[in-house]
């Protein structure tokens, strides 16, 4: 993912590393690695293997092969990248994590042999459309690897970086990348050498694998020799078997249907219509289907570009965004935030608003109340960080949003908007959703902030992560005691009289149970309390609500009720 927000006021010296990065693309049928540097951008051919190297691993006595080398294993485990952020397993009973790290650890040793001395770090590309837990689990497994990530790209936005360096385009492109299991459709625009993804939407779980499995089914073949099939008609007309691209093209029209659906989703969020694109890039092995042309094509009313490689464009990209962050760019790319964004809570907390590898421009609304009865103002903190205290993340602003009516705690409603923008422009704004009233502020989170602030944040993070939700569930337990303990002295005031004086006493001895417990760090002893006070409040409850129906239908006529 792109982290690349800089300050124009400021000077940007190149870093002057001389560490070698590579580009991976580690796709779900193949993956790519390339390298960029002063000769240019390429891809690396290991010996023995072709520019693509199948994602396929296979086990013989535990031992791992990968590649080629696997494909003739018939248990041999396929397109784990659609397992990877899932709970789900392969047949194997293999983590998603550990295959994809011995791919990884391949790659490495391959890129190692072509080059000839050591590669330790990395940028990897990912669908837009993964989830937070599948960037982590890609992270995590090429640190088993031995890769350091120095970023994570979405792969449409790296096929972007490489056509627009390499092509010197501008304008607004649709980046259409089907690849073998997922698709995605980003919408960019190039202008002078920012490179700004405007919109994106995809399918994690959509590519070359379901128009494989068709096929299998159809001719009543294995998904290896459906995939020959496939290939074989990119190139002509009709197959051996009988097979013709027409009947293809019928056959996966419904997966080509939802690409399209897509397309138009992403189309909607920008604003935009299919005339105001300057072109299509075509991304991915499976935009090799003449189907897949021309149903691109007739779509956005244009033939796609092909210019370049399809199934070696993303690695190109990412080696070409490996070289910037190790040597410095004059190239601005705008995707994603780095860090999470959030405001400080009740409890020194902190709630995020925007997360960490969210893509930008985001605007995200989030409802908050008050703490205590009659509170008419409210203090906004704005927060970046990825731990869970004010104390161990940045503060970035404060503002105070006055005016809020009188209410009882937990009535009020205040919106807290985050609005990002391309530029790392963040626009903080609350408002009260009764009378109206608002405030707003404008922080840039990226200012002062280099790239060794970044990494030092993220691994305090890594660190202290554990620790940090288990005081955070703590506290959030204790304010969840002081507030029914709040809520129950409330009620007793105004309606204590319901109460036998043996109830009372119950609840008086619940009430100093529950508060004694707030002193001890296991959240556990103070929910048991906190369950044991709720009980004995449960038939109050019940009373009190009793007494104010009748209250409430004192005096009113059958017809009104």
């Amino acid at each position: 993912m792109f982290v690349q927000l800089l300050d124009p006021k400021k000077s940007q010296e190149p870093q002057q590393s001389q560490k070698t990065a590579i580009g991976i693309d580690l796709g779900t049928t193949h993956s790519v690695i390339a390298l960029a540097d002063d000769e240019g951008v390429r891809v690396l051919t290991p010996s023995k293997q072709n520019r693509l190297i199948p994602s396929v691993v296979s086990y013989n006595q535990g031992i791992p092969q990968v590649g080629k080398a696997a494909l003739s294993d018939p248990k041999a485990i396929h397109s784990i990248k659609r397992f990877i952020g899932t709970a789900n397993r392969p047949e194997s009973g293999h983590s998603p994590i550990q295959v994809s790290s011995h791919i990884l650890a391949y790659l490495k040793a391959q890129a190692e042999e072509t080059l000839g001395t050591s590669v330790n770090d990395a940028v990897i590309t990912v669908p837009a459309y993964f989830d937070e837990a599948a960037r982590q689990e890609t992270i995590e497994a090429a640190k088993i690897a031995g890769l350091k990530v120095l970023r994570l790209i979405n792969e449409p936005t790296a096929a972007a970086l490489a056509y627009g360096l390499d092509q010197n385009i501008e304008g607004i492109y649709a980046v259409y990348d089907l690849g073998g299991g997922t698709f995605d459709l980003s919408i960019i625009r190039f202008s002078k050498g920012v490179f700004q993804v405007i919109a994106t939407a995809g399918d994690t779980l959509l590519g070359g694998d379901d128009v494989d499995q068709l096929i299998a089914t159809e001719l009543n073949v294995s998904v290896q020799d459906a995939r020959v099939i496939k290939e074989y008609l990119s190139d002509h007309p009709i197959h051996p078997s009988g097979l013709t691209q027409q009947d293809l093209a019928a056959l996966c029209a419904p997966l080509l249907d939802r690409t399209l659906m897509i397309c138009r989703q992403a189309l909607e969020d920008a604003k935009l219509a299919t005339t105001d694109l300057s072109g299509i890039v075509l991304v991915g092995g499976s935009t090799r289907m003449p189907a897949v042309r021309q149903a691109v094509g007739q779509f956005f009313d244009q033939a796609p570009l092909v210019n370049l490689n399809p199934d070696e464009v993303v690695a190109l990209g990412a080696a070409l965004q490996a070289k910037a962050l190790t040597h410095g760019s004059d190239t601005v790319l705008l995707d994603v935030t780095p860090l999470s964004l959030g405001i400080e809570t009740m409890g020194g907390l902190v709630e995020k608003i925007i997360h960490r590898n969210s893509p930008i421009p985001a605007a995200i609304a989030q409802e908050f109340t008050t703490y205590e009865d009659g509170q008419d103002g409210m203090v906004v903190h704005v927060m970046q960080g990825e731990r869970e205290f004010v104390k161990d993340c940045r503060s970035l602003a404060t503002f105070t949003l006055t005016g809020i009516p009188p209410m009882s705690a937990g009535i009020a409603r205040v919106r807290i908007t985050f609005m990002l923008d391309v530029d790392g422009l963040l626009t903080v704004s609350a408002k009260e959703m009764t009378t109206g009233v608002s405030q707003r502020i404008d922080i840039r989170p990226s200012y002062g902030l280099n790239e060794d602030d970044l990494f030092s944040i993220l691994k305090d993070n890594f660190d202290h992560g554990a620790n940090d939700i288990e005081q955070r569930l703590l506290i959030e337990t204790r304010l969840e005691a002081e507030q029914t303990m709040s809520l129950v002295t409330s009620a007793l005031a105004q309606d204590g009289d319901l109460l036998t004086n043996d109830e009372r006493q119950v609840m008086d001895t619940r009430m100093n149970d529950l508060q004694k417990s707030l002193n001890c760090d296991d959240k556990n002893v103070i929910k048991t309390q906190l369950q044991a006070l709720e009980a004995a409040t449960q038939d109050f409850a019940d009373r009190r609500v009793n007494r104010n129906i009748k209250r409430a239908l004192s005096g009113s006529h059958v017809d009104k009720i």
